[in-house]
């Protein structure tokens, strides 16, 4: 696209962003800070229909206690997270995990049990563990050891997460180890997640070691600091947070917003394409859109009317297809075609001495073929510094959506606890309950995902000044949804030739 944008000539750049989650907010920031740099006039208007900006990162800081309703940590090696809160002077902020006992347990016929050191969500790196772990049958690690042997699978567009396992290890270590890590991270089905979207380095050690094992193996070879960390079921130095909570992010960022540009409790009704720079309506025929649409026009549900130069909406897939619908129908159907899942934290503070597991770790998983209806408990005060005084215990637990979409927080907590009790042996009533439910927060990348998001970009290419942001197309993460605002805001930038899309 060439030549700037009407506005750019006589006025500020306008921009309006829809959703002020952590990638709106990314997003804004990134705009602030380009437009400064390159002496871009910029108006911003920033639509959160919630009563607050941070969207699922909720931080509740109750009698000592550090409480997160959603993300509770991000890992490092994604740069961006890290990145961002280090631009928004959070460094010394940053924490990671504790140094001490750096493992996890999954629940199996009624006790924890280590999940072996060094095993890494689909696959085992260090052999001797594995072969040690009561987790899995003996006819269960010999399966899983024929992957030393096995050729490499067929080349396919796509394999569902499941498939992949399941042929490279066998049935039991799909149900026993990797679903219930799985759905740690995803809360979705394994048998229908897309492993190109979601695990592509362990496709990538498949076709390049043959063995995933021995890809893994030789990688801690090469890295032999990543490999005395000691630690199971997940690479525990990765995983960083902020002192005070996440929201300590989100909420610094929307604090640095010109003052009058965040409108909480505003929802984009709709957004129509207007004329561009010839005077030619942009709105879509049977072929699709028209090239080269310069301004927008974006209505709320509040009654307000206003135009704009470039429209970001950081928002999950499914709702912004209703607002790309009138003008590509196309699109809209792509986006509507991302599924979204439901979930649920309960957090839970107790006096220590009420509990009489050592928590000697960082928490637990439950397989599904155990049939309960915990998905997870984190040991939130083991697990990071300052998350509950000394003499208290901060736990966390995790509920699928068939569980919490409905429920009322008294039901959820009677979940919780009769789960705990069962597993944990805690008798005692908590001290403190809070409870989060994200109705279809979660995206889930089924298989056939990056074709979408590839269809996705091309129809996005014909709508000049128009982005989307969010958990909806590459990456669930809190660094892949910043990153995701970020080239939203270069995007629509670049229509002003204020960035290169260049890379």
């Amino acid at each position: 696209m060439t030549g700037a944008l009407p506005s750019t000539v006589g006025g500020p750049f306008r921009v309006v962003v829809a959703g002020a989650g952590v990638a709106g907010l990314a997003c804004v920031h990134r705009l602030l800070a380009l437009a400064r740099e390159r002496g871009l006039p910029l108006r911003l208007t920033v639509l959160e229909a919630a009563s607050r900006p941070g969207g699922v990162i909720i931080t509740d800081r109750v009698d000592g206690c550090v409480i997160e309703g959603g993300p509770d940590c991000f890992v490092s090696d994604k740069p961006w997270g890290l990145d961002l809160c280090r631009r928004a002077g959070l460094a010394d902020e940053i924490v990671g995990t504790a140094t001490s006992h750096r493992r996890s347990f999954v629940y199996m016929r009624g006790r924890l049990l280590p999940i072996p050191e060094g095993y890494q969500l689909l696959a085992p790196s260090r052999m001797l563990p594995f072969t040690m772990t009561p987790i899995l049958s003996l006819r269960g690690k010999l399966r899983a050891a024929s992957d030393l042997v096995l050729p490499r699978g067929p080349r396919v567009p796509d394999e569902s997460l499941a498939s992949f396992v399941r042929r490279r290890f066998g049935q039991e270590t799909l149900e026993r180890l990797a679903q219930p890590l799985l759905a740690g991270i995803y809360n979705a089905d394994p048998e229908r997640l897309s492993l190109r979207a979601t695990m592509p380095r362990f496709l990538e050690l498949e076709q390049k070691h043959r063995s995933v094992i021995l890809g893994l193996l030789r990688d801690r070879r090469r890295s032999p600091a990543a490999a005395s960390t000691g630690v199971s079921g997940a690479r525990y130095p990765l995983f960083v947070t902020l002192r005070a909570g996440l929201q300590t992010l989100t909420d610094r960022l929307a604090a640095s917003l010109p003052p009058g540009s965040l409108r909480l409790g505003t929802t984009m009704a709709r957004l129509e394409p207007l004329a561009d720079a010839t005077g030619r309506e942009a709105i879509a025929g049977p072929a699709g859109p028209a090239r080269g649409a310069s301004r927008w026009r974006v209505s709320t549900y509040q009654g307000e009317t206003f135009e704009a130069d470039a429209a970001i909406l950081a928002l999950p897939a499914c709702a912004a297809a209703p607002l790309v619908r009138p003008f590509d129908e196309r699109l809209a159907h792509l986006l509507t075609a991302v599924p979204y899942g439901s979930a649920a934290t309960v957090s839970l503070v107790y006096r220590r001495t009420d509990v009489a597991h050592p928590l000697d770790g960082f928490g637990f998983v439950v397989p599904r073929c155990e049939n309960r209806r915990l998905v997870a408990c984190s040991f939130s005060s083991v697990k990071f510094p300052g998350r509950a005084p000394g003499d208290r215990v901060l736990l966390r637990a995790f509920l699928d959506g068939k569980t919490s979409e409905g429920a009322d927080p008294a039901r959820l907590e009677r979940i919780v606890r009769d789960e705990l009790r069962d597993i944990l042996g805690i008798a005692s009533a908590p001290l403190l309950v809070r409870s989060y439910v994200f109705a279809r927060a979660m995206a889930q990348y089924e298989v056939g995902h990056l074709e979408r998001v590839q269809a996705v970009e091309e129809r996005l290419a014909r709508h000049a000044g128009l982005a989307l942001a969010g958990n909806g197309l590459r990456g669930v993460g809190l660094p892949d949804c910043v990153r995701s605002g970020e080239l939203a805001a270069d995007s629509v930038l670049a229509t002003a030739r204020v960035v290169s899309l260049a890379r």
